[in-house]
């Protein structure tokens, strides 16, 4: 770990402290001013949904100016959004609510190549643990995020509106550490470089296609799981405090393993890792299932936070091995799009499950993609052994 790799890990940490800070309110906020009870989980949907939206747009940021300058573009919308959330608590109006939450999703598809940056501040052979240690830096996400939440709840005359106050000073410290990260210099523009290959044809590469898809399918299930938590845990009729109680557990859960999850894949491989973690999404929606006391949604959030920690941080350093480094913003915007585009279905299927059927079929639903991305993983796995035996004779 070097000065510029310690700074970005803090400004991942404050990233998720963005992003578990919404998660805790935002259901919530939108759930008291929303028309109908269905529709609370649309400010979150927003959020992913303007994620998605602003992935290509956030490549060509990239691509055009570099990470730094576009990493700090970033952080300015970060801050208008918080302004405009705050905006909407104070004029009771749920579709502004809605819109900043559109608007913060720039910020999100920026901050989500934090992981990527970091291999490029690093030798090659450091990457696995590079990007590892950076997530890890979500911890203080972990910490701060569901604190800040319930200290602020009161800040303000209406409940959660001085949440976003603080959010917009957690970017402007955010953007002050960006500007003192070293990246590398963009290569000199040249119209004869190689531009590498189509999208297609990333796409038709097995270990492309599988990355691609493990990081889709564990970020949707996570936030299927993690976005209906606080509803459900209020429909229970357990406290705001327990709420951010589990939160905080669940993100330690994405985040700790950090510190060694990059050994894990330098000593076993990333596909191994990857199993253990379908594993660890079985056995969440196993405790889920067997009741709904704190301490149920407790341990079935931390073990789904971890088995998220091993597909997601697996599935980014496996989807090196699949594009050459001029083709990184395509391939790096194809699977944040894929992220984005999933997680706004579940956020949106969360709200509209847990409050319709319940927590149980919402734990049921989410059986279908942990199965299909362990057949995915599975199905990989022969495909590079049968590919080893056949280099081998």
């Amino acid at each position: 770990m070097n000065r510029n790799l310690w700074l970005l890990a803090l400004a991942q940490g404050l990233y998720l402290t963005n992003n578990v800070t919404l998660i805790a309110i935002n259901g919530l906020v939108g759930l008291s001013l929303a028309p109908v009870a269905w529709m609370a989980t649309l400010p979150v949907v927003g959020y992913v949904v303007g994620s998605a939206l602003c992935t290509g747009l956030v490549a060509r940021s990239q691509a055009r100016f570099g990470r730094k300058v576009s990493f700090q573009l970033g952080l300015l919308v970060a801050l208008l959004a918080a302004a405009l959330g705050a905006w909407a608590v104070l004029d009771k109006s749920f579709w502004l609510l809605v819109t900043a939450t559109v608007v913060a999703g720039y910020y999100n598809a920026n901050a989500q190549l934090y992981r990527f940056a970091a291999v490029e501040l690093c030798a090659a052979s450091f990457r696995e643990k590079a990007v590892s240690l950076v997530m890890a830096g979500g911890l203080m996400g972990a910490v701060i995020g569901p604190n800040l939440a319930l200290r602020t709840r009161k800040l303000l005359d209406i409940d959660f509106a001085g949440a976003y106050v603080a959010l917009a000073l957690v970017a402007l410290v955010s953007l002050a550490i960006i500007s003192l990260i070293r990246f590398a210099p963009l290569p000199p523009r040249n119209a004869a470089a190689a531009k590498g290959r189509p999208l297609g044809a990333l796409l038709r590469q097995p270990v492309f296609f599988i990355a691609l898809l493990s990081a889709a399918l564990s970020y949707g299930v996570m936030n299927l799981l993690m976005a209906a938590t606080p509803l459900a845990m209020q429909t229970c009729g357990l406290p705001f405090s327990s709420t951010a109680w589990v939160l905080e557990w669940h993100v330690i859960g994405m985040f700790a393993p950090g510190f060694f999850t990059g050994s894990l894949i330098q000593r076993f491989g990333a596909l191994p890792v990857m199993g253990v973690g379908v594993l660890l999404n079985l056995a969440c929606i196993a405790v889920a299932l067997t009741g709904q006391s704190p301490d149920q949604f407790l341990l079935a959030l931390c073990m789904l936070g971890v088995g998220w920690n091993f597909l997601f941080t697996g599935s980014t350093t496996l989807s090196m091995r699949g594009y050459l480094p001029e083709e990184k913003d395509r391939a790096q915007a194809i699977i944040n799009f894929c992220v984005f585009a999933t997680t706004a279905v579940t956020s949106f299927a969360s709200g509209a499950l847990v409050t319709t059927q319940g927590w149980n079929w919402l734990n049921i639903g989410s059986l279908i993609p942990v199965l299909l991305l362990g057949a995915g993983l599975i199905w990989l796995y022969l495909q590079q052994t049968a590919l080893s035996k056949t280099l081998a004779r």
